[in-house]
């Protein structure tokens, strides 16, 4: 059983940089994919960026490939998501998420067994 808790986010301006940290606990964090979902106002929950358990494989969304960059350190039980050159489009609430897999992260919401509390992240124009 892994617990994942959230933290960062805010409210920043367009253009501006903001990371978001996932601390895990309470399992084998390293046996574990781990991906980043959002949920903007009115939209579904999509899928962000995802990182293998070992971190050799990430994988992004197009809509946010070259901006932002997601990491692991297993040895310290924790993920992030750093986010540059953040558009209003980006303004959603963001959700950490794992799963138990020796396979590249999936896109699939439905895989993932372990969630974060969420946060916000509002980018202003």
């Amino acid at each position: 059983q892994v617990q994942l808790v959230q933290s960062g986010g805010g409210l920043v301006q367009a253009g501006s940089s903001l990371r978001l940290d996932c601390a895990a606990s309470g399992g084998t964090f390293s046996s574990h994919a781990l991906s980043w979902f959002r949920q903007g106002p009115g939209r579904a929950r999509e899928f962000v960026a995802g990182i293998s358990w070992s971190g050799g494989s990430t994988h992004y969304a197009d809509s946010v490939k070259d901006r932002f960059t997601i990491s692991r350190d297993n040895a310290k039980n924790m993920a992030s998501l750093q986010m540059n050159s953040l558009k209003p489009e980006d303004t959603a609430l963001y959700y950490c998420a794992a799963y138990r897999t020796s396979l590249s992260p999936s896109r699939d919401l439905g895989r993932y067994g372990y969630w974060g509390q969420g946060t916000q992240v509002t980018v202003s124009s």
